[in-house]
């Protein structure tokens, strides 16, 4: 094989490697808080941050419980997602839901979600008919399962992040890393919907196998550079 036709190829195979590696990174959509039962506020509720470097489209997402069947709840509305924003969805009117918690415009907000969920149930996010983050809990089932009931649930640490661990969970405190608070001017459940201190740096981003696919083929176009130079 030619120099030039050894090194088409290659370019090739690492353009493709870098467009899976970004894909992958750019799809880290995650759990990132819930109340599955408000006690004085508008409604039970669970918030998403995109943990990725890239703006994720949520055209094809769609939110279930533990029925797990895609397209049940469309999240379309929240449009273009940047990396860090965290984005709500809630039984109550998105209305109702801001007035209660006090939110801004800035933060999407989606409401009317009728598939609620339960004391021991499930929290499932597809984008399509791909699975993207999972959470399974229950108090009653899980040991360590903490019950947010009237205080939303969040990660204790990053590694909670994914994992479909409920242990690893921890209940919001007023004042706490997520600024947590109290809803209805401070007579309400306590939580930080719109808001998380995990960041797309401070995620476990994996490494997919195209990234090393990438990697080889780059040193083979430094090889085959360093061989027609020579020559």
């Amino acid at each position: 094989m030619s120099t030039r036709k050894f090194l088409s190829t290659t370019l090739g195979a690492s353009a493709v490697a870098l467009t899976l590696a970004a894909g992958s990174a750019s799809a880290q959509i995650r759990i990132t808080e819930w109340m599955y039962s408000a006690a004085a506020s508008s409604g039970e509720f669970v918030e998403l941050t995109n943990m990725g470097a890239a703006a994720v489209n949520f055209a094809n997402y769609s939110f279930d419980d533990d029925s797990r069947l895609p397209g049940v709840f469309s999240l379309a509305g929240f449009g273009l997602v940047q990396p860090g924003e965290s984005v709500v969805f809630t039984e109550s009117a998105a209305a109702d839901f801001r007035l209660s918690w006090g939110l801004s415009a800035s933060v999407k907000v989606l409401g009317g979600v009728t598939n609620n969920l339960g004391r021991n149930d499930e929290i499932n996010i597809f984008d399509g008919n791909t699975l993207v983050d999972r959470l399974t809990y229950g108090d009653q089932t899980f040991a360590g399962t903490i019950r947010t009931q009237g205080t939303s649930g969040r990660p204790g640490s990053a590694a909670a992040i994914g994992a479909n661990n409920p242990a690893l969970w921890v209940f919001s405190v007023v004042g706490d890393v997520e600024g947590s608070f109290r809803s209805n001017a401070g007579q309400g459940d306590i939580g930080s919907p719109g808001f998380t201190s995990f960041t797309p740096s401070t995620a476990v981003i994996p490494v997919p196998g195209a990234a090393l696919l990438m990697t080889g083929g780059l040193a083979l176009i430094g090889f085959a550079a360093r061989r027609r130079s020579a020559r």
